[in-house]
Formats: C-alpha cells, structure tokens, sequence
C-alpha cells in the first residue's frame, strides 16, 4: 500500500484500523515495557556530557522536525554556542559507529536528512544508529550541546529537554497506535515533553506555531537562483519525497505554479533521466536535492525552506535552551 494511502487510512477509524487494533495493542505494550524498563533503571541510558535536546515526534510522517533542528543549530551558533546534530541517518546504510557527515557526504551511506542539515545547519552533525555514542562522540570533538534530529524514543540517549513536532493538519490521525494508527507513542506523552511545536500557523493544535516556507528556486548545479513566482503559470514537476508532500505542492501552487506531482518514497529516489524526457521544469525540496548529482544544464530546481516562527514563540524556545548551558 503506498505511504499516502496508509496516512488517508490513519485519518480515521475504519475497517482497516478495527483490522489492526489487536497489532496495536501489542505494539503499545512492547513500547510501554521498553519505557519502564529506562525509568525503573533496567535499562541504561547514557550522558552525552554535555546539554542534550531531543527534536522529535510521537507520530510517523512529515512534521516538520528536521527543518526545526536545522534551524535551531543556527541560532544557537549565532548565540555564541557550538552546537552539533545527531542522526540515525534514515535512508543511508547501517552505520554502528559514529560516522561525521559533511556537505559532500553521499546521501545514500549517510541518509539524506543529515546531508541537508550538513549543508544548512553549518555545524558538526554525525550519525550512527547509536545516537548516544555519536552524541558522545560530538561532546569529544568539541560540542557544547547537542541537538538530536528525531529520536524523542531512543531513551537510551539521556536527554535535558524535549521537543515534540506536530504537523498541525493531520494533528494526531485517528489518536491510535502503529499500526492501526500513526502513533509510536500514546497521546499523553505530550504532557510530558517540554515543548510541543505545532506547524501551521492556523492550526487549532495546541503549542508554538511555525510553517516552512519556500519562495526561491536554485538550480540543482548552483548556477542560477530565481524566484518561484518566475515559474508562475508554467507546468512543473514536483519532486517531494517526504513524509507530507502535500504541503510541498500546496506550497508552489501558492506561488501560481501548475504542479504535477511525482510519486517518489519517502527518503526515496526516482529517476530523474526519466523526467527530464517530459521537458518540463522539475523542482523538488531540500531534502531531494542532497540525493541527486549535479547536472549541468538541466531544467532541476530545488526549494531552500525558511522556517518562520513568531518572535515570542523563537525567544521563548531559544531562552529555554539556552537555560541549559546557563547563557542569556
């Protein structure tokens, strides 16, 4: 079934969910014994020696998360702070050990996510399936905090302070648990989180407010930049493999563009031969851009997002993480 079709499905309770309740149900109960286990002390989690920030989810599915880390990193490093970014590195290969990544990493062993943020973020980011051993690793090599891209249920990390992304459309789907429903954990975690970050501006879902925004298109071999207005009214192909490419293609429709989207996984890639044969202007987002060679002279564009977020709401987040090494 594709991803699309299971997140339509985990909107609301139907046959399907009835279906899967009894899976969930086990799933719930193996994900609330690992838990125990790291609160009562059976388990082990491991100190980074150093301030540690989680950036996740409770839900499968595009929230906004990796943008948010991304953009946190650079303020703290305009804070006078020296950040780095932990990863599992998601569409690369199994790493066992904490493996630093770079601009020029290849997205295929190292995961796209991390290469995008590589490339953004401008400070250390390393992967590793370990997420405490790389976070340990950034703390040796001269980080003074750091920040976890994902991992809100990797509890043998230990953590300072928890962010929750929210994709404020979707909300929670229909509130139950894999697979029956998008959750990993139940709804109730989020009281527990030290912040909740909602995307959508208009969103009713409670907690900060922000959206990701795109309004400028580079040219996959970083000769040119226009604005995407300048593709209003032509056809376009868009490339978005991400978790909610919905909001990708609302976004350029916005900006006047006629979207054909192309279906491609998430973390997934496509041939781009292919749609380079149908003449038309292919644009895709940030995170598709780090999987693919530069091509000289062809028509491929992709999408650096801006995340925006209230000027009270980014002080607020920013003093709270800050409190953390004791810095104003």
């Amino acid at each position: 079934m594709p991803a699309d079709t299971v997140l339509e499905a985990w909107e609301r309770r139907g046959w399907l969910s009835a279906l899967l309740r009894p899976a969930a149900g086990l799933f719930a109960a193996a994900a609330a014994m690992r838990r125990t286990a790291y609160r009562k002390g059976w388990a082990r989690s491991f100190s980074a020696g150093a301030p540690v920030v989680i950036v996740g989810n409770i839900s499968v599915g595009g929230t906004g998360k990796t943008p948010i880390t991304g953009w946190l990193a650079q303020a703290l490093a305009e804070a006078g702070c020296k950040p780095a970014i932990v990863s599992r590195g998601y569409g690369g290969r199994r790493q066992n050990t904490p493996v630093r990544v770079t601009p020029l990493s290849d997205a295929g062993e190292v995961g796209d996510e991390p290469v995008m943020l590589a490339k953004q973020a401008e400070c250390p980011v390393w992967v590793s399936i370990d997420r405490a051993g790389a976070a340990r690793r950034a703390v040796a090599e001269g980080a003074e905090i750091v920040l976890s891209d994902d991992g809100l249920q990797h509890y043998r990390m230990a953590r300072d302070m928890e962010i929750c992304v929210v994709d404020g459309d979707r909300g929670l789907g229909n509130g139950l648990r894999l697979p029956a429903g998008p959750l990993r954990e139940s709804s109730r975690r989020l009281r527990e989180v030290d912040e909740v970050l909602v995307q959508g501006m208009q969103s009713e879902f409670p907690g900060l407010k922000f959206e990701l925004r795109i309004d400028r298109a580079v040219r996959l071999d970083g000769a040119r930049e226009r604005p995407l207005t300048a593709f209003a009214g032509r056809r376009v192909l868009a490339l978005a493999g991400v978790g909610v490419p919905q909001r990708f293609h609302a976004a350029l429709r916005v900006c006047g563009l006629d979207v054909e989207p192309v279906r491609a996984p998430d973390h997934g890639r496509v041939s781009l031969e292919s749609l380079l044969k149908r003449d038309l202007p292919v644009i895709m987002t940030a995170k598709d851009a780090v999987k693919y060679p530069d091509t000289a002279g062809g028509d491929l564009w992709w999408t650096p997002a801006r995340v925006y977020m209230p000027a009270s709401s980014r002080e607020r987040l920013l003093r709270r993480v800050l409190a953390l090494l004791d810095k104003d």
